[in-house]
C-alpha cells in the first residue's frame, strides 16, 4: 500500500486533500503532520523563508520518509523555496508543492489551450504569488471572492461558496472557459462553481492527488 504524506501548514488544508483521496485515491495510505506555527512564524519573525525555516521544513520531510512515505504534498504555498530544496534532497521520491499538479493540468493537459482560465482566490495575497507559477503567456483572469475566507473561518461553508460561485459567474462573463480554484480551502467549493458557471472548475486538491497517484505508480514500475 502507498504511503503518502501530508504537510500542512494551515488547518483549513487538512480536510480538503484528505476528502479528495477518500474519494479518489482511497487505496492510499495517509498520515497528516500539521504544524500550524509555520505560517505565524513567518509573519511574525519578518526573517522571510531563512535558514531556520528551511531547517524545519527538512526535519518535516524526513520524519514523514523516516515513516515509510513514498511520497510528500506540501498543503501550503507560502513556502516553495522551502519544498524545492526538499524535493532537490529526495529526488527519488515525488515531492509536490500545492499548486503544481493543477498548473500543469491547467497548461499541458487535456485542458491546454481551451482560451482563458479565470484564477478565483479567497486570500488576496494569493493572487499576487501564485500567477508567476504559470508559464509565460498563460491567459488569466483574476478574482477575488471577497469575504468568503470570512465565512468559512466563521463556519458559514454555504456563504463561502456562494461568493466563489459568483466569482466563477463572473469569469465566465468576461470570456474564461476554464475555472481554477487556487487554494486548498476552495476545493469545497468546486461543484457550486461548476454549477453556476457551466465551466470545467479544476481545483489544486484533485489535480495533486492524481498527480502523486500518476508518479508513485512510475517510481513503482521503474523501481
Amino acid at each position: 500500500m502507498t504511503r503518502i504524506a501530508l504537510i500542512h501548514a494551515l488547518s483549513h488544508s487538512v480536510a480538503p486533500i484528505n476528502e479528495a483521496f477518500a474519494r479518489d485515491w482511497p487505496e492510499a495510505l495517509r498520515m497528516n503532520l500539521l504544524d500550524d506555527s509555520l505560517s505565524a512564524d513567518l509573519a511574525r519573525n519578518g526573517r522571510g523563508l531563512d535558514a531556520a525555516m528551511h531547517e524545519r521544513f527538512q526535519r518535516l520531510a524526513q520524519y514523514a520518509v523516516d515513516t515509510g512515505a513514498q511520497g510528500i504534498l506540501f498543503t501550503c504555498s507560502a513556502f516553495g523555496p522551502c519544498i524545492e530544496a526538499v524535493a532537490r534532497r529526495h529526488a527519488g521520491m515525488p515531492v509536490l508543492k500545492p499548486n503544481e499538479a493543477m498548473v500543469d493540468e491547467a497548461t499541458q493537459g487535456p485542458a491546454q489551450g481551451q482560451g482563458r482560465l479565470g484564477l478565483i482566490a479567497t486570500f488576496a495575497p494569493t493572487l499576487a504569488s501564485m500567477p508567476p507559477e504559470f508559464p509565460a503567456g498563460t491567459a488569466l483572469e483574476l478574482a477575488l471572492a471577497e469575504g468568503a475566507l470570512d465565512a468559512l473561518n466563521a463556519g458559514d461553508t454555504q456563504r463561502h461558496d456562494a461568493l466563489i460561485a459568483a466569482q466563477a459567474v463572473a469569469l465566465r462573463e468576461r470570456g474564461c472557459t476554464r475555472i481554477a480554484l487556487a487554494q486548498f480551502s476552495m476545493a469545497r467549493a468546486r461543484d457550486a462553481c461548476a454549477q453556476a458557471s457551466g465551466l470545467p472548475v479544476l481545483t489544486t486538491v484533485d489535480s495533486a492527488v492524481r498527480a502523486l497517484r500518476r508518479r508513485t505508480a512510475q517510481g513503482s514500475a521503474q523501481a
